[in-house]
């Protein structure tokens, strides 16, 4: 994962020896409080979401999201300010998390839906059902999420250099499980408050919805981090969008085995369920929640 060439760097455990790389984990670990205090501290906390309508939804959107794009190209970080726009670490990671998300929301939603038993109530404008205060929403929560394994694979690498190929893949995979599952559930935990994204049972959500989830981060997490890990093997933008639609599509497969095999976590109505084979968002096998 490249971790020997962040060891023998020495300028730090935790980020990346790639400047333009480094610049930008730290931005978007800066930027997180702004959407996270927005969101979970001063929206649900104060229940302001009781009289917001579609408009009020989708600006709550855009103002967490949208300012990950505009900082950055307005006040551009000094070992930024030397190359193109597109060679910039922060420009690659948000293609990344834009393509995963997307595909995350406008498809994989309908597995909570269908699996988990979930359902949104809140008004709001949406594409294909889906909210499109979710996909904005997703875009800086996921980019926060993939930050935070980075830097901690980023120093276990580190810590387990001294051991076997084999080991270290070991210690590197459980803990990838370990973190995929945490911040599925804590996730969950968080936005417990805001009402209107319900659960048929909340408990087996908590415990096996959140598995579900982690399903997510399991493939992601280590894709992620290989953009622009290795030094001399800078990405290049149509290599970053391969890449996201290759992990998009792992997770897609493996959703789908679970729907499959394992189906639905609770009860859920007919008009929830995907009762016939084939993805569940195919017309004539899901009905629209």
């Amino acid at each position: 994962m490249g971790g020997t060439e962040v060891a023998s760097s020495g300028s730090s455990l935790w980020f990346a020896p790639n400047p333009s790389k480094r610049w930008g984990e730290l931005f978007f670990l800066l930027y997180t409080p702004f959407w996270l205090t927005l969101c979970l501290g001063i929206v649900v906390p104060y229940k302001l979401y009781e009289s917001f309508t579609e408009l009020e939804y989708l600006l709550l959107g855009l103002v967490s999201a949208v300012p990950s794009f505009l900082i950055p190209m307005l006040v551009v970080g000094k070992v930024d300010s030397s190359i193109c726009w597109k060679d910039r670490y922060w420009v690659k990671a948000s293609l990344w998390i834009i393509i995963f998300s997307y595909v995350g929301n406008y498809f994989w939603t309908h597995y909570f839906f269908t699996v988990l038993g979930a359902s949104y109530t809140f008004p709001s404008w949406k594409m294909n059902n889906v909210p499109h205060t979710t996909f904005l929403l997703t875009h800086v929560c996921f980019l926060f999420y993939h930050v935070t394994s980075n830097i901690t694979l980023r120093r276990l690498q580190y810590s387990v250099a001294g051991l076997s190929v084999r080991n270290q893949w070991v210690f590197k995979a459980a803990w990838i499980l370990a973190l995929a599952y945490f911040i599925a559930y804590l996730e969950t935990l968080a936005i417990s408050n805001f009402p209107y994204y319900e659960f048929v049972d909340r408990a087996s959500m908590y415990k096996v919805g959140s598995l579900f989830y982690a399903i997510y981060f399991f493939v992601s997490f280590p894709m992620f981090l290989r953009i622009d890990e290795k030094p001399g093997d800078p990405w290049d933008l149509p290599r970053v969008a391969i890449d996201a639609l290759g992990a998009a599509m792992l997770v897609t497969i493996v959703l789908d085995l679970w729907r499959i095999f394992l189906g639905p976590i609770v009860p859920v109505s007919n008009t929830k369920q995907c009762l016939q084979p084939g993805l569940p968002w195919f017309p004539g096998h899901a009905t629209e929640i």
